[in-house]
């Protein structure tokens, strides 16, 4: 397995990717519901905007040669606390017919690596409350749960 960074010729396959992870993401909260009703209506905006940013950087998960999932990345600081440096998991999703094959295990390590080579000193990740997979997930990876979001419609 092998994090190849996105470019612009990859902003299809991101898109494709980033609906089905947000479309999986709407029985977790109404705060889920997504403005497009179809993958073709989403615009490539936000991922071209992450090619132009220097903290945040998308990756194809490759696997004997096929893209099996995408990764984002993006890097931050909290300089008033000891672990100052993080790498954060944006974005994480592999193709269904690739889960529950060590993928994603294995994009964690990888991303150890490259958080290491940066100079960042902790890995932060969120996930929706009610996705208990990926709670477990996470847990088995020994992450350690640290804060809780909460979130109110303004209607």
């Amino acid at each position: 397995m092998e994090l190849v960074e996105a470019t612009s010729d990859d902003l299809d396959a991101l898109v494709d990717r980033w609906y089905d992870l947000a479309t999986g993401m709407k029985e977790y909260s109404e705060l889920n519901e997504l403005a497009y009703a179809d993958v073709r209506e989403v615009p490539d905006d936000g991922f071209r905007a992450h090619l132009e940013n220097e903290d945040v950087t998308d990756y194809l998960i490759v696997h004997d040669g096929e893209t099996i999932g995408f990764v984002t990345l993006r890097e931050g600081r909290h300089p008033s606390q000891q672990y100052s440096t993080y790498l954060r998991i944006v974005n994480v999703a592999i193709d269904e017919p690739h889960r529950s094959q060590g993928h994603g295990t294995a994009v964690l390590e990888r991303v150890k690596e490259l958080a290491r080579e940066r100079g960042c000193d902790h890995l932060k990740v969120s996930c929706e409350w009610g996705n208990e997979d990926a709670r477990r997930f996470y847990r088995d990876a020994n992450f350690q749960p640290k804060q809780v979001d909460y979130a109110q419609p303004l209607e």
